[in-house]
């Protein structure tokens, strides 16, 4: 009977408990089918050195409806099957002539494919010693001799279903992981490509550097540019409340629409924020949102004419080392259609910086939202001759003590004439 295969029959039964209560009646009978039937295709080795126990136990399992289970008569034989194929559960003798069963525990704990098999150990042996003994070699579970055909089935079950719940949660975590990979790679190729930042700055007579960083968990920030007519650009911030592919998705189709309102709306900053906020309306869900900060830079009026919903204030700093600070002038985009939101007007002469920033970076540098810290920092920044750069890596500190989201940083300068 050794390495081979015993087929049974029997009649599945439900696994209570492992579905979802919401879900329908007829849902969780399908879904409860379908994993027991995979319990019962679970690979088992039986390992014991006497045929009549090995007898006993396959039939025990075969008569159960398990159908794929395998038999080893000591412990050198198993270790050889384990090595060519891990099971789902070992069922061990701990007393067997040569290599016993505390010492085949210990060295399959020792082989990385096999340091999570559940190992069930079949013994005589009811010391507390004994037992510790086992469990400290790296046994999962205890059944003990003579057997009992409810317990070892009982057993089996359990720990089967938790390999096969395992499985299950590993599968799902590797699919959102690959999901995750790509939803930031599409987002990561939506960002403006450092030749496209000079070439739109430029028409302004400006230039811009900016600094993105995607979350692990992935966010929903996104940036980007709407050249426009003569000396004059147009400029987004945005910020979708979540993290994850949901989030991501909301910022692609945010996004979407930027591009399709940006040549109707683009030169009027509060008409691009109210009509990107009556079309996103209809595709968020209830309880979705996003920040939103969009203006034009006019390099030749030397201005910067912006609206806001609910984003982090845009931040002009002057050649003279004064700084000044823009309004968050609506509320987020998805709350309410109908919304209509306002432009500011703000100076941007030649030599000044126009800094624009995601709410992470705020809420990293300054918890009460005036600005100080940010605007604290960028000054010393300038100051010291460093600018963009000790801007980018002071963030960076703060960000990685405080903040697991994603931040970007636009750096728009005028030049001097």
């Amino acid at each position: 009977m050794t390495g081979q295969d015993i087929s049974g029959y029997g009649r599945p039964q439900s696994l209570e408990g492992r579905d979802p209560e919401l879900r329908s009646p007829d849902s969780q009978v399908a879904d409860s089918l379908v994993a027991d039937s995979q319990i019962l295709d679970c690979p088992i080795l039986v390992v014991d050195d006497t045929a009549f126990n090995r007898t006993v136990i396959g039939t025990f399992l075969a008569e159960a409806g398990f159908r794929r289970i395998s038999f080893a008569t000591n412990g050198m034989e198993a270790l050889a099957m384990i090595e060519a194929g891990v099971p789902d559960l070992l069922i061990l003798d701990i007393m067997m002539p040569g290599i016993d069963g505390y010492e085949v525990c210990r060295r399959l704990r020792a082989m990385p494919e096999a340091a999570d098999l559940p190992i069930l150990v079949q013994t005589a042996l009811s010391s507390g010693g004994d037992r510790n003994k086992a469990f400290a070699a790296g046994t999962t579970d205890l059944v003990a001799k003579p057997l009992e055909r409810t317990e070892l089935l009982a057993r089996v079950r359990i720990h089967l279903e938790d390999r096969v719940l395992i499985r299950r949660l590993q599968s799902y975590r590797a699919r959102v992981e690959a999901e995750l990979s790509i939803a930031r790679s599409m987002q990561e190729h939506l960002l403006p490509t450092p030749a496209q930042c000079t070439a739109v700055a430029a028409t302004a007579g400006c230039t811009l550097r900016a600094h993105s960083a995607i979350s692990p968990h992935l966010g929903g920030d996104l940036w980007g540019l709407l050249p426009l007519q003569g000396r004059r650009f147009g400029v987004y911030l945005l910020n979708v409340a979540g993290q994850g592919v949901s989030a991501a998705l909301n910022a692609f189709r945010l996004h979407t629409l930027l591009q399709e309102l940006g040549p109707v709306h683009g030169e009027d900053a509060a008409a691009l924020l109210s009509a990107l906020n009556d079309r996103a309306a209809g595709l968020l869900a209830p309880g979705e949102t996003a920040t939103m900060t969009y203006g034009v830079v006019d390099g030749e009026l030397g201005r910067f004419t912006h609206a806001s919903a609910e984003g982090a204030p845009p931040m002009i700093l002057r050649g003279d080392g004064g700084s000044e600070f823009g309004a968050a002038t609506g509320m987020s985009i998805g709350i309410a259609p109908g919304t209509r939101y306002r432009a500011e007007v703000m100076d941007l002469p030649p030599g000044s910086v126009l800094a624009l920033y995601s709410v992470a970076v705020l809420e990293a540098l300054d918890a009460g939202g005036t600005g100080i810290g940010l605007g604290w920092m960028i000054a010393r920044a300038v100051a010291e001759g460093d600018g963009f750069d000790a801007v980018v890596r002071s963030l960076g500190f703060a960000l990685g003590q405080v903040s697991g989201d994603d931040h970007t940083l636009l750096w728009i300068e005028r030049r001097a004439r």
